[in-house]
């Protein structure tokens, strides 16, 4: 990644909240998102943690995807994490400088992987 200008928390903070925008639209994942979240802005904010944890290595997130994406196994499937991954491409080439958006769109789609894998939508061995 370039050594200037960093990557911030700010820059995070707007990916999260136009991409969580777009995912709130989508005629696929809109159901499922607005179905399980209840405090958008909280959410946000947890989400913003956890990409700065990722991203900034500032540990301010503490929770579990796994755990939560498996509660919702049921209603998942390798095309939603597409898609989710297609606007998480779009949305963070849009917001982030180049090296910045290749970075975290290649944690996304590593992350979507293991989720995939953890919720048994994907063999063991893909």
């Amino acid at each position: 990644m370039p050594a200037s200008p960093e990557l911030t928390d700010t820059q995070l903070r707007e990916l999260v909240e136009r991409f969580y925008a777009r995912v709130r639209q989508d005629p696929n994942l809109g159901p499922i998102f607005n179905d399980v979240i209840h405090d958008w802005p909280e959410h946000l904010t947890k989400l913003t943690d956890f990409w700065s944890s990722v991203m900034l290595t500032t540990g301010r997130y503490h929770g579990n995807p796994m755990q939560v994406h498996f509660r919702q196994k049921y209603r998942l499937t390798p095309a939603l994490f597409e898609r989710w991954l297609e606007l998480w491409r779009e949305t963070s080439t849009e917001t982030l400088p180049p090296a910045y958006a290749a970075a975290i769109q290649a944690k996304a789609a590593r992350m979507a992987e293991n989720l995939q894998r953890g919720c048994g939508l994907l063999p063991a061995n893909w």
